[in-house]
């Protein structure tokens, strides 16, 4: 599904040498490389303060922290999603609401949003799923009316830019209360283990967030808050330096492969390319097909026959995992998040797929679909 060794072996002489200075340095904790990384990150996404963190899900269970919120709030969020999603917000003692997503682009319901809204309901978040932002100037303006946080989740999206009616135009994880993201390898910007980060325009909320990420601790052995210990390491924020200054091009270049697709499976009758959202560029962190009359696990069978990958994002609606099940919610209030479900695939996407790749790839689906 990803091809890190040749994505590697383009910047191995940098990555091998940031990697070194680490070493000879031995600054390992909190050293110069992350430092460098923080402002450099700061400087691509426009926004005031980055706090880097351990990883993806310690960057929304911060978040959740550093907002104030309390056990019996309610957290609103999309059930076709990772589950990493609902987690901080079980672990924390809140109550997750979940909410379905809208067929073409997977984003989030505003409408469903809008209905799940109690006088419980303290933040709204927005997964941005597969590469795209959901619909941020609706949901920040219903946050608006009814005074919540929104938390964006941007582990998939990093790099997307959302387009405001007004012709503006905002990075990803920069237009809510806070914005959380995951360095996990795989994702658009991969460290080569785990890592992640923390985004936010306000001053004050910044503060709390470094101070929870780092035992609490507002000087050396003074702790005002109940914290956690999340740290992303010099090594990986090394790695995140090299690879940050090319993930526009990444970006394209997963865009160059998902044209490819669209142009090979257009008209199709079976399949559903990815939409695009009017309100969003995509970066493609996965490209997902819906199948129509098409055995999933027979198709997956078959290209696995000729060592080609394909994933399903999700199998299961979080509304019926045993971790998360809820007498409130019935499979019918979820009918397109059960649809998704049952009939989306992904194909390889990365940014090394050329084009004698891509061909192979979709002529052995179309191969697969003509049988």
């Amino acid at each position: 599904m990803v091809d890190l060794k040749s994505q590697y072996e383009k910047i191995k002489t940098e990555v091998d040498a940031s990697i070194q200075n680490v070493l000879n340095n031995t600054a390992f904790i909190n050293g110069p490389e992350v430092k460098e990384f923080q402002k450099e990150l700061e400087s691509y996404l426009g926004v005031k303060h980055v706090i880097p963190c351990a990883n993806g899900t310690d960057a929304l269970q911060i978040a959740m922290m550093a907002l104030g919120l309390k056990p019996g709030d309610e957290v609103i969020t999309a059930d076709f999603t990772y589950v990493a999603t609902a987690e901080v917000i079980g672990l924390l003692g809140l109550t997750p609401v979940l909410v379905d997503v809208i067929p073409d682009t997977f984003d989030i319901d505003v409408k469903a949003i809008e209905k799940a809204i109690t006088s419980k309901t303290k933040a709204i978040v927005p997964v941005h799923l597969f590469g795209q932002c959901a619909n941020m100037e609706a949901i920040m303006s219903l946050a608006k009316k009814h005074n919540l946080y929104v938390i964006e989740d941007t582990a998939q999206a990093i790099g997307a830019e959302y387009y405001f009616a007004d012709g503006s135009k905002k990075k990803a994880g920069t237009i809510g209360t806070v914005g959380c993201t995951s360095f996990f390898p795989s994702k658009n910007l991969g460290c080569y283990g785990d890592g992640g980060a923390i985004f936010t325009n306000d001053d004050e909320l910044a503060g709390k967030l470094r101070i929870i990420a780092n035992h609490g601790q507002t000087a050396q052995y003074i702790h005002d808050m109940i914290g956690v210990n999340s740290r992303l390491d010099s090594i990986q924020a090394a790695i995140l330096r090299i690879k940050l200054r090319s993930l526009d091009a990444y970006c394209a270049a997963r865009n160059n492969a998902a044209s490819y697709y669209d142009k090979a499976f257009a008209g199709n009758p079976k399949l559903k390319t990815p939409a695009r959202a009017s309100y969003s560029n995509h970066v493609f962190h996965q490209y997902t097909l819906q199948l129509n009359g098409v055995d999933r696990n027979a198709l997956r069978e078959f290209l696995a026959s000729k060592e080609i990958p394909a994933m399903i994002y999700y199998p299961i609606p979080l509304h019926n995992q045993k971790a998360y099940l809820d007498p409130r919610y019935k499979d019918s209030d979820f009918p397109v998040t059960e649809k998704l479900c049952a009939s989306v695939v992904s194909l390889p996407m990365h940014t090394e797929l050329d084009e004698e790749t891509l061909h192979y790839i979709t002529t052995s689906v179309l191969e697969f679909l003509n049988k």
